[in-house]
C-alpha cells in the first residue's frame, strides 16, 4: 500500500479512559495548547505505523454534541474540518466506557451522523470481565454498522488492535448510514430550514441544521444569525418549534427520546447483564467516601494532605531550595567571570532572576498535576465535586471549582492551570478569574513584616485569641469574602449565559496508571514553561530595565569592585574563616553600596514612576517609597520587602525578619515630621496586598490558558481598582477613627 499520514480524533466522556487510550498510542509524542479564541485544552500527538504517520486529536471530553457555548463547539469544529490549524479528520475513534454502555452510545448516535469514518473503542475491557457483565462485540458492531474493539487502555492491551483498525477503516471506509433517527415530522422541518437557508446564498449541512433548530438558543443559532436575517430565522425556528410542539414532538425534549429509545434497541441482545446486580468495591467504598459527613471528613484530611504535599517546606532538601540554589550558584560563576556593570546585572537581577521566577513554580505545579492524575485516573476527583457542588453552588460555581480555589491559597499559577478539570466554561472562566483573590503564601512576607511591625500584641481571652492573630486571619479570609460578590458579578454580567446543568458521572474505582500520570505531569510542566515561562522572564527583563536606568552607576561599580578585592583578600588571608567575610572596611563598603542603591533606584526610571504617582499614593497614607515597592513588587508580591531594603540603604537581601528594616518602617518620616507608617498604613497596605494583581507569573499564566491578553489586563484592572478602593477605604475610616 501506498504511504499516507492520516488524521483521527478521539471523542468521548470525561470518564472513558480516553487520555489513557490518547497516552497509550502517542507516549510522549504529544504537545498541549489551546484552541484559538477558546480555553479548551488541545492535545495533538503522533505516532508511526508501517504506512506513515497517524496524527491523533485529543477533543475535550464531552456527553454530547449539543453545543451550547464557544468552548464546547470545539469538538464538532473539528470533526467537521472547520480548524484551519488541524487538517482533516480522517476517521473518528469513539472511545466509550465498556462498563456503561448504554450512556456512552447516546454520544455515538450523534457522531454517526457527521458521516465519517467511525471507530468504537470499548474501553475498559477488564473491568467489565471482572464485574460478571458480557458484551456479543461481533452483534454490536453488526447492529451499529461500524468496527468495534475492546482494550485495556491504563494496561496498555488492545491498543495494537486500534491501530490496525484505524488504518484499515482509512483504506477500506466503512460509514455507516443508519438514517434520521427522528419522525417524519421533524425531518421535514429541518428539510425547510435547510432549503430556506440555501436560498439565502448560504450552503448548511443536514446536521448542522438539525443542530440549529434542536439547541434552542445554541452557539449554532448564534453563528447563523450572523449569516442570515437574524429576525428572519428566529421567527422561522419559533414556527418550526411550534409546529413540531403541536405534533407531539417537542422541542429539545425529542432528542433524548428517539437516541435512548435507539440505544435500547441497539444492546437487546447484545449486552448480557446479571438480573441481580452484586454490590461492587465501588459501592462500598462509595457509602463512605461520598457519605454527606463522613465523606467530608475524608475529603477534608485528604485535602490537607495534598495542601501540605504542595506547599509543605522541607528546607534545603526541597527541590524549590535546590533550584534557588542552582540559580545562585550560576550567579556566583557570573560575578566571578563577568566585572560589575550593566550586563552582570542584566543577567544575574534580571534574567537569572525571572528564570527564577519560572523554576521556582514547577515543584509546585508537579506534585499538584501528579495528585489530580492520581485522584481522575482512580476516580476519586469526580466525587470531590459531587461532595463540593451543594457548597459552592452557594456563590454561583460548581464542585469541581473548589480545587483550584483552596490550591490558590498556597500560589495562584497551579490554582489556575487546575481549573482545566473544570470543563463548563462560564465555571471555568468565573473559577479562573477569581482564584487570583485567595490569598497566596506570596502576601505572607507583606502581612508578617506589617503585622509584626506595626500592631500591637494586644492579648484577649486569656491569651488565646490576639489582636495580631485576628488581623492575620482577616487577611487571609479578605480574599475569600470578596470572592463571593465578584464571582456573582461576573456570571451577571460577563458570562450570563443559563447555567447549565450539572452532569456528573462516577467512575468505578481503578488504580492509577503510573504511565498517565507522569505522562500528565510532563504535559503540564513543559507547557507552563514554554508558554507561561517566556512570558514570566520577559517581564522580569522589563522590570529589572526600569529600576536600573537611566542611572550613572559609576561609583556603585567601583565601590563594588573594592569591595570584591576587600573579600577575596581577607578570604586569601584566612581560609578556615571563608564563610566569615565580615570586617570593618567590607561592612563599611556594603554600606556605602547600599546608599549607593538607594539613590540609583530613586532615580531610575522606577522611581521616577513612583514619584509621579505619589499624589495618588498619598490618598491611601502612602509615600512615594511605599509606592515604588508597590509597583516594583508587579513581578512577585514579595519583592517590596526587597525594594523597600534597597530603598532604604538597607540593601536587597533583608526579609519580613530584618529588625534593620523594620526600625527604617517605624523611623521613616513625611516632611512635616509626621511618622509614614502607623496601624492605618500599615492594614491598608496589607488590604491593597490581599486584593491586588501584583504577580506577573498569575497574569501570564492567565494569558496562557484563555490564549488571549483581555483577560489577564481585565484581571490587573479589576482587582487592582478593588485593592486601591479597599485600601483608601480603610485608611479613610481608620484615620477617622483615630487608628493612627
Amino acid at each position: 500500500m501506498t504511504r499516507r499520514d492520516i488524521t483521527i480524533a478521539l471523542i468521548g466522556n470525561p470518564n472513558t479512559g480516553k487520555s489513557s487510550l490518547f497516552n497509550a498510542l502517542c507516549g510522549m509524542n504529544a504537545r498541549v495548547g489551546n484552541f484559538p479564541g477558546v480555553t479548551v485544552e488541545k492535545k495533538v500527538g503522533r505516532y508511526e505505523d508501517s504506512n506513515g504517520q497517524v496524527t491523533v486529536v485529543d477533543l475535550p471530553g464531552t456527553y454530547s454534541l449539543s453545543a451550547r457555548s464557544a468552548d464546547e463547539m470545539v469538538s464538532v469544529d473539528v470533526l467537521l474540518g472547520d480548524y484551519s490549524d488541524l487538517p482533516q479528520i480522517d476517521a473518528i475513534v469513539a472511545v466509550m466506557d465498556a462498563t456503561h454502555i448504554e450512556r456512552n452510545l447516546y454520544l455515538f448516535s450523534q457522531v454517526n451522523e457527521l458521516e465519517r469514518p467511525v471507530l468504537v473503542v470499548l474501553n475498559m475491557w477488564d473491568r467489565l470481565e471482572a464485574s460478571g457483565v458480557s458484551i456479543d462485540v461481533a452483534a454490536l458492531s453488526a447492529k451499529l454498522g461500524v468496527p468495534v474493539v475492546t482494550t485495556s487502555a491504563n494496561k496498555r492491551l488492545g491498543t495494537t488492535e486500534v491501530k490496525e483498525m484505524v488504518r484499515k477503516l482509512f483504506w477500506e471506509p466503512r460509514i455507516a448510514t443508519p438514517g434520521s433517527l427522528f419522525p417524519e415530522v421533524f425531518r421535514t422541518e429541518v428539510s425547510q430550514l435547510s432549503g430556506w437557508i440555501n436560498s439565502q446564498g448560504q450552503s448548511i449541512r443536514t446536521y448542522a441544521a438539525e443542530r440549529l433548530l434542536l439547541d434552542s438558543g445554541g452557539l449554532a443559532e448564534k453563528r447563523w444569525s450572523s449569516l442570515v436575517d437574524q429576525n428572519d430565522l428566529r421567527r422561522r425556528l419559533q414556527a418550526a418549534r411550534e409546529r413540531l410542539a403541536a405534533a407531539d414532538c417537542r422541542v429539545p425534549g425529542i432528542e433524548t427520546n428517539v437516541r435512548y429509545a435507539w440505544v435500547k434497541r441497539s444492546v437487546e441482545g447484545v449486552v448480557d447483564r446479571d438480573p441481580h446486580p452484586r454490590v461492587t468495591s465501588s459501592d462500598r467504598i462509595d457509602r463512605i467516601l461520598t457519605h454527606r459527613w463522613w465523606g467530608l471528613v475524608v475529603f477534608a484530611c485528604l485535602m490537607f494532605l495534598v495542601f501540605q504535599a504542595v506547599f509543605i517546606d522541607l528546607g534545603s532538601y526541597s527541590l524549590s531550595a535546590g533550584i534557588q540554589a542552582a540559580l545562585d550558584g550560576l550567579s556566583d560563576i557570573v560575578s566571578s567571570v563577568l566585572a560589575p556593570g550593566a550586563l552582570r546585572s542584566l543577567i544575574n537581577d534580571g534574567v537569572l532572576a525571572g528564570v527564577g521566577g519560572v523554576l521556582t513554580f514547577v515543584p509546585q505545579i508537579a506534585v499538584l498535576f501528579a495528585l489530580i492524575a492520581i485522584m481522575e485516573d482512580c476516580g476519586y476527583m469526580a466525587r470531590i465535586a459531587l461532595l463540593m457542588d451543594k457548597w459552592m453552588t452557594q456563590i454561583g460555581l460548581n464542585g469541581k471549582a473548589f480545587l483550584p480555589l483552596m490550591t490558590s491559597f498556597g500560589c495562584a499559577v497551579p490554582g489556575i492551570m487546575a481549573t482545566r478539570t473544570i470543563d463548563n466554561r462560564r465555571d471555568r472562566m468565573v473559577t479562573l478569574l477569581v482564584a487570583p483573590l485567595m490569598s497566596c503564601s506570596a502576601r505572607l512576607p507583606v502581612y508578617t513584616l506589617m503585622i509584626t511591625t506595626f500592631i500591637p500584641g494586644t492579648a484577649y481571652w486569656g491569651g488565646w485569641v490576639t489582636l495580631q492573630g485576628a488581623i492575620f486571619l482577616a487577611m487571609y479570609s479578605l480574599g475569600v469574602l470578596v470572592a463571593i460578590p465578584i464571582a456573582w458579578l461576573l456570571k451577571r454580567f460577563f458570562f450570563p449565559n443559563q447555567p447549565t446543568p450539572f452532569v456528573l458521572e462516577l467512575p468505578t474505582y481503578n488504580w492509577p496508571s503510573w504511565r498517565v500520570v507522569v505522562h500528565r505531569v510532563w504535559e503540564q510542566v513543559r507547557s507552563f514553561i514554554a508558554r507561561a515561562g517566556t512570558l514570566i522572564l520577559s517581564t522580569s527583563i522589563l522590570l529589572w530595565a526600569a529600576a536600573y536606568f537611566p542611572g550613572d552607576h559609576r561609583q556603585e561599580i567601583a565601590m563594588t569592585r573594592d569591595l570584591e578585592l576587600a573579600m577575596s583578600q581577607k578570604v586569601a588571608a584566612n581560609p578556615s574563616d571563608a564563610n566569615d567575610i565580615s570586617s570593618g572596611n567590607v561592612t563599611r563598603l556594603k554600606a556605602l553600596i547600599n546608599e549607593e542603591r538607594g539613590r540609583l533606584i530613586q532615580e531610575s526610571y522606577l522611581g521616577q514612576f513612583g514619584k509621579a504617582l505619589e499624589p495618588i499614593f498619598h490618598a491611601v497614607g502612602w509615600d512615594w517609597k511605599i509606592g515604588v515597592g508597590v509597583i516594583a513588587s508587579f513581578p512577585a508580591r514579595e519583592v517590596i520587602i526587597a525594594t523597600l531594603g534597597t530603598i532604604y540603604s538597607l540593601g536587597g537581601d533583608v526579609d519580613e525578619q530584618s529588625d534593620s528594616l523594620r526600625s527604617q518602617l517605624l523611623e521613616s518620616k513625611w516632611p512635616d515630621g509626621r511618622p509614614v507608617f502607623n496601624v492605618v498604613t500599615a492594614v491598608s497596605l496589607m488590604v491593597f496586598f490581599a486584593l491586588c494583581a501584583q504577580c506577573a507569573a498569575t497574569l501570564m499564566t492567565i494569558r496562557y490558558e484563555t490564549q488571549t491578553w483581555r483577560w489577564p489586563i481585565f484581571t490587573f484592572v479589576y482587582m487592582t481598582s478593588l485593592a486601591y478602593f479597599g485600601a483608601w477605604l480603610v485608611y479613610v475610616i481608620g484615620s477617622r477613627l483615630g487608628w493612627g
